[in-house]
């Protein structure tokens, strides 16, 4: 099931860790910068990195920490 954000709400949202646009995937919305996904559920975006779905590869939030340091301000 995809889910359906407001683009005006969309546009306002960043990425908790690395304040980058957040794009619209399916069921999560997704970091232009770094990968993390965050659930969406009952149309309510769930923006804590602890709770996101790392990227391939990452098998830690402090592992992404570590990797993405220069784009997490």
């Amino acid at each position: 099931m995809s889910h359906t954000i407001d683009p005006k709400i969309l546009n306002v949202l960043v990425c908790p860790l690395t304040r980058s646009k957040l794009m619209l995937e399916g069921d999560h919305l997704v970091a232009e910068k770094g990968g993390l996904k965050y659930h969406i559920r009952d149309g309510i975006p769930i923006l804590l990195a602890e709770k996101a779905v790392l990227p391939d590869g990452i098998n830690s939030l402090e592992e992404f920490k570590s990797k993405f340091a220069d784009i997490i301000p």
